[in-house]
């Protein structure tokens, strides 16, 4: 198998990690495929315990990806890795970006220049809505992707706008198990006219640890990330400060003071991020 396919390979075993995969490809071009490395090479590079390095060594034996790779292509699923041109390529710039991506849908909105990431609380208030509309309907009559992470609230609504132009749904789960369940429809949808993609293979159920792993996919594939309604703790603050990580603006929609659900997003505007009343705050602080 040549280096592309090793990866897409082993990110179906369930010992490989994605820090694993990035430390396979960096040894690549002196030590060669993982088939060739010693035991010794494996367990040091790739700092594995006894009972993790046996588990790897039975995951290498497995049968080929053919028929796998076949089912794929009989469900629509394209699979993206970094080695690929078409990666996207802002999200290629991160700290951590993903080495495979499972696609559905027009790969090539993933490589807009002019795409914006909306993220916010599950339950948003009327007046988040209003916001919302007023705030990103300018935007899609441009022709701007909305990318966000499919949940029920403010994702949800980001999708809906973003359907009359593009966007971009990003999943916590594999792309057969899309979560939660009540947005299938919306799912089905975008995967059909726009674009759905994971870091997980398409088989992997929505596990909860893998939903903070998300957002840093959601906030890299664009160069500004806008946060619309957020409580103090909650994965819209967490994706917000990994787009701070990547260099990437942030912006926040004010809300109430009395409204807990977007005491994240004031504080937000408190320590600096943009504070966003309309369409043009956002082309401001983006260049495209």
């Amino acid at each position: 198998m040549n280096k592309r396919s090793w990866l897409i390979y082993l990110h179906h075993c369930q010992s490989v990690t994605n820090l694993m995969l990035r430390k396979i490809l960096f040894n690549w071009d002196h030590l060669g495929p993982i088939d060739t490395w010693s035991d010794h090479e494996i367990k040091t590079i790739l700092r594995l315990s006894h009972q993790r390095f046996a588990q790897f060594k039975i995951e290498l034996e497995r049968p080929s990806m053919n028929e796998i790779e076949k089912e794929y292509q009989n469900n629509h699923i394209q699979i993206v890795t970094i080695l690929d041109d078409d990666y996207p390529f802002l999200l290629k710039k991160i700290f951590d970006p993903p080495i495979v991506l499972y696609v559905k849908g027009s790969r090539s909105f993933l490589n807009d220049h002019k795409l914006l990431s909306v993220v916010g609380t599950r339950h948003p208030s009327s007046y988040a809505k209003k916001c919302m509309e007023k705030v990103l309907l300018p935007l899609v009559k441009e022709k701007w992707t909305i990318v966000s992470g499919l949940a029920i609230g403010v994702d949800t609504l980001a999708h809906h706008i973003g359907l009359k132009s593009k966007t971009i749904a990003v999943l916590g789960s594999g792309l057969y198990h899309p979560y939660p369940s009540q947005n299938q429809p919306l799912f089905e949808e975008i995967a059909r006219k726009h674009v759905v993609i994971s870091e997980y293979p398409p088989s992997r159920y929505p596990r909860k640890w893998q939903f903070p792993e998300r957002n840093r996919i959601i906030s890299g594939l664009s160069k500004a990330t806008i946060i619309v309604e957020a409580k103090e703790r909650s994965g819209s603050l967490i994706t917000a400060d990994q787009a701070l990580e990547q260099g990437r603006e942030v912006l926040a929609i004010p809300g109430s003071i009395l409204e807990p659900n977007a005491r994240g997003t004031n504080k937000l505007i408190q320590q600096g991020a943009k504070l966003v009343m309309d369409s043009d705050d956002i082309l401001s602080e983006i260049r495209y």
